[in-house]
């Protein structure tokens, strides 16, 4: 494979987690209602009225559209610039592995402590590619 198929391969993933995700919350939310335990007319205009085991799906599913943002957003500068190389791929991978080891947390067990790790990971790893690609921009070339 080449580095621009590495680099993307991970957002590839996340693609697919967050479709997962989606799903998930779809089902999670299904099932609330037909369970009686959520009424759609309670829940239309405000969605903390979902059961927490159901808000817990929609809320990590909203978290893969906050930091993930500067995750794509670098990706598409790595690649116009040809500055993508083994340390953005490395980072890459980094990045979506902490935001799949948050996902799994948050929509298990959703100890705090142990989410916390997933989400600093990410956010450092893409903090890290950012670094990176500044550095290899303006420094190193």
């Amino acid at each position: 494979m080449t580095i621009v198929q590495w680099l993307l391969l991970p957002a590839f993933i996340h693609v697919a987690w967050v479709m997962l995700l989606g799903f998930r919350m779809g089902r999670a939310r299904t099932g609330a209602i037909r369970a009686g335990r959520a009424r759609i007319a309670e829940i239309a205009l405000d969605n903390t009225r979902w059961p927490d085991d159901v808000r817990k799906f929609a809320n990590n599913y909203d978290n893969q559209f906050q930091v993930p943002m500067l995750f794509y957003a670098v990706l598409p500068l790595l690649l116009i610039t040809q500055l993508a190389d083994i340390g953005s791929v490395v980072l890459g991978w980094a990045f979506v592995v902490g935001r799949i080891a948050h996902s799994l947390v948050h929509t298990g067990s959703n100890n705090v402590m142990r989410r916390f790790y997933g989400f600093v990971v990410s956010l450092m790893a893409v903090a890290a590619m950012w670094a990176w690609f500044a550095l290899r921009l303006y420094v190193t070339g």
